[in-house]
């Protein structure tokens, strides 16, 4: 049984009065945007995966599923509160601030706040729960579950959160002695926050743990969404287009020069630029629409937002110049990262229609980039 079907089942068990469009909502949003690389994952990292993903059901189960949006969030500034190391580090610093009548849950909101309109994850979180489901209450319930989940993550043996903290000092309070108020003394704060004797100082200038953290998540997550399209993408050209082809893309993506795949294969370049050409345009019409456009075509030099689909300044005048007022739309949308279902919506438009524009944009390029190859080869 597959990952997806046995959490179909556990909310089955768990909430048999849920409906079957919510229950898979739950299930979509549980296990991301690439539900399949469970699969692809070493036997510890599917263990690892899976115990995230029953911790974040769990989060939701307790706090924040089948009550009002209010009680939801309560729930939400009553367990972040509950950090003992976060409140004790609020304290301090509301102790030596001028206005020491704030509460911890008075900062604990404009800190979640200030992450929900900032930080990168919970941004990309936000537009996932968004597909997932249209229903309001739904999404409200998703969202808390998934800040509590974020702000728990452990970094250097404290929640994420108690960094967040410090980010938002940072930037909310700048150093330096402005604005000091007549007939008051001048008060020395150190740049770091000290609890007690057994707590590490966190310094308010040093963001280097928030840095370093963000970027191995980033490019984790990034690395694992590669492989997995790569994977995808070489099996898919090895039992639809050419085994040849599959073996090009691994040589491409290892850095090797069309010159080196050509040598390495014992072909002629000329022919080796076919594949690619071949493999762009299956990517595009066949495969990548359905997994990661801009991904694939990244790799092939031939992306829309980076390289224009491959063409200098010149020949893409000419291909702007040869398109119609809705395919303009449609680079100008899908410049903007929207999705294609989005652009249908907004252009009043089938996702196939979208689609089908969009291959005829593609292969337009490529005609370009045959025709400007062949030139240069005469």
């Amino acid at each position: 049984m597959t990952l997806e079907n046995r959490w179909r089942d556990r909310l089955q068990t768990d909430h048999p009065e849920m409906s079957p469009d919510t229950r898979e909502s739950v299930v979509r949003w549980l296990l991301g945007e690439h539900p399949d690389r469970w699969e692809t994952l070493e036997p510890d990292r599917q263990n690892a995966f899976e115990a995230g993903l029953n911790f974040r059901y769990r989060i939701l189960q307790q706090r924040y599923w089948d009550v009002s949006p209010e009680q939801a969030y309560r729930n939400l500034m009553r367990r972040l509160g509950s950090l003992a190391i976060l409140r004790q580090k609020i304290r301090t610093w509301v102790a030596t601030s001028r206005d020491r009548q704030r509460q911890v849950v008075d900062v604990l909101e404009e800190v979640v706040q200030a992450m929900l309109d900032r930080d990168r994850h919970l941004q990309q979180q936000i537009r996932w729960i968004a597909q997932c489901t249209d229903d309001s209450r739904l999404r409200n319930a998703l969202l808390l579950t998934a800040v509590e989940e974020y702000c728990l993550r452990p970094v250097r043996n404290q929640p994420l959160l108690v960094y967040r903290f410090v980010n938002y000092l940072r930037r909310s309070h700048r150093g330096g002695l402005t604005q000091v108020p007549g007939g008051e003394w001048v008060k020395q704060v150190s740049e770091e926050i000290v609890v007690g004797d057994g707590d590490e100082p966190i310094s308010l200038l040093d963001d280097r743990a928030i840095a370093e953290y963000e970027d191995i998540e980033f490019i984790a997550d990034q690395q694992l969404q590669r492989e997995l399209v790569k994977t995808k993408f070489a099996t898919y050209l090895k039992e639809k287009v050419d085994p040849v082809a599959a073996t090009w893309l691994e040589l491409y993506l290892q850095g090797y020069t069309q010159e080196a795949i050509a040598e390495k294969l014992q072909l002629p370049v000329k022919q080796v630029y076919r594949i690619r050409e071949k493999v762009g345009y299956h990517a595009v019409r066949n495969f990548t629409l359905k997994q990661a456009p801009e991904l694939v075509t990244d790799w092939l030099g031939t992306s829309l937002a980076t390289h224009r689909l491959g063409l200098t300044q010149t020949e893409w005048d000419e291909l702007w110049g040869g398109l119609t007022p809705t395919q303009r739309q449609i680079i100008d949308r899908l410049k903007a990262k929207d999705s294609i279902k989005a652009i249908a919506e907004q252009l009043h438009l089938k996702v196939s229609q979208v689609q089908g524009e969009w291959t005829k944009i593609y292969l337009a390029a490529q005609t370009i980039r045959n025709r400007s190859s062949d030139s240069s080869d005469a």
